[in-house]
């Protein structure tokens, strides 16, 4: 299991095999702008310790990043991103990023990525259903919100 520490410097990841051969990695989002940067550089590390290369780091960045951006957009906090790996196996990995349910209706003013070019909107769900095996959305044992999506790695 991955537990989550403290510091200065916001919560900390610590990965750690659970105890099922499974590698897990999960980190405490800020519910904001920098959320998206955040996740990928924390996951990117893992990944590759996780043996996996250059294209599948890139291909499981890349819906981390739709995911997380989905969840601060659209979604309440808290966001946590969730990955898993089985240990002797890098060919399967799943992204979890759960978030507290969906924002009440608010203006497109309100929202910090309506402030991004027009052509950066509305591409997520069709880059996860090309990159992923499975994707879809259910409730996490804390009763968040799970996105989650499985991507063949090998």
């Amino acid at each position: 299991m991955t537990s989550i520490t403290s510091s200065p410097a916001g919560p900390q990841p610590v990965p750690r095999a659970a105890g099922t051969g499974e590698r897990v990695f999960g980190l405490p989002l800020e519910h904001g702008p920098l959320a998206p940067a955040t996740a990928r550089h924390a996951a990117q590390a893992i990944l590759e310790t996780w043996g996996l290369d250059e294209e599948q780091v890139y291909d499981v960045l890349l819906v981390i990043s739709e995911l997380v951006t989905n969840a601060v957009v659209h979604a309440l906090p808290p966001v946590v991103l969730h990955l898993h790996a089985a240990a002797d196996d890098t060919s399967h990995v799943q992204v979890h990023v759960s978030d507290g349910g969906p924002q009440p209706t608010t203006t497109a003013a309100d929202c910090w990525a309506a402030h991004r070019p027009d052509d950066e909107h509305g591409r997520g769900e069709a880059i996860i259903s090309v990159l992923t095996d499975r994707a879809g959305t259910g409730c996490d044992t804390d009763g968040l919100i799970d996105h989650w999506a499985t991507l063949d790695a090998a």
